[in-house]
């Protein structure tokens, strides 16, 4: 299958793109944000219509752009409002969406936007994987530097300002690049399988692992299983990569859980 440039382009893509599910997945588990990311995932619909209002004709630049602001926004609201995190990420997720497809399916044009809801790895071109590549390059550099001190943040956010750790910068930063990955990877994964793919695999690696390294390695081993059999299982049965990803990573959940039961970690 690899005679074919589009899909060297994808194995090359899946290998940049699970990875960084993988390493950023263990965290958003951790914080339990995963609500926090799939609606980063479904703001993508108001970040393309921005867009399209506005005359950008670069996609991924308007949802990049509006994914930033919308993390942000919720970062800023969930810190000064009195009501629970989730409530106010319902609100906002629910909003984005209705004035995404409201501006999108106006004159009955939302066919053309309807590839984003499952997405096609197989179109992705040499210059979006160099931007991938990029950004994965940034998410290391942030895990050199900054792992320990948001891992602190998010076992005891008290404690951690009194060690003179910047929290709020640490999540602003993390937010931002969470919104970064969600909005760079929908156009081939798709805003309906893009959580999936951050929280299956991080989620499978937490049933088996008894410690911090064991956790993103399994978590990052997990999401490469999944991207790479996914991609080859597509294939020879002539169906959307995306879903196959997302089954292969819900088995492996589905096995360390039954795993986990059998024999507890002590």
């Amino acid at each position: 299958m690899f005679e074919y440039g589009f899909m060297r382009n994808a194995a090359l893509a899946i290998l940049i793109i699970t990875p960084l599910f993988g390493l950023l997945g263990t965290m958003i588990v951790n914080r339990k944000m995963a609500f926090f990311s799939d609606a980063l995932g479904h703001s993508a619909l108001t970040g393309i219509a921005v867009g399209v209002v506005l005359g950008v004709t670069n996609t991924n630049l308007a949802m990049l752009a509006f994914g930033v602001f919308f993390a942000l926004l919720l970062n800023y609201i969930g810190s000064k409002s009195a009501s629970s995190a989730d409530t106010i990420i319902s609100v906002f997720s629910s909003c984005s969406v209705a004035v995404g497809l409201a501006i999108l399916s106006q004159g009955g044009n939302f066919s053309q936007y309807s590839g984003f809801l499952v997405g096609d790895i197989l179109s992705i071109t040499e210059r979006e994987i160099a931007y991938l590549a990029v950004l994965f390059l940034m998410v290391l550099l942030y895990y050199m530097l900054c792992f320990n001190w948001l891992n602190a943040a998010g076992i005891h956010r008290t404690l951690a300002k009194s060690r003179k750790i910047p929290v709020g910068v640490m999540e602003q930063l993390f937010s931002v690049l969470i919104a970064g990955i969600v909005m760079l990877s929908i156009r081939w994964v798709g805003i309906l399988l893009i959580n999936a793919l951050l929280i299956l695999p991080a989620a499978a690696a937490r049933n088996l692992s008894e410690n911090m390294r064991e956790y993103h390695f399994f978590s990052v081993l997990f999401s490469l299983y999944s991207g790479v059999m996914g991609l080859f299982a597509s294939y020879y049965t002539n169906v959307a990569t995306g879903p196959v990803i997302v089954i292969f990573a819900s088995v492996l959940y589905a096995a360390t859980y039954l795993y986990a039961r059998r024999h507890p970690i002590t």
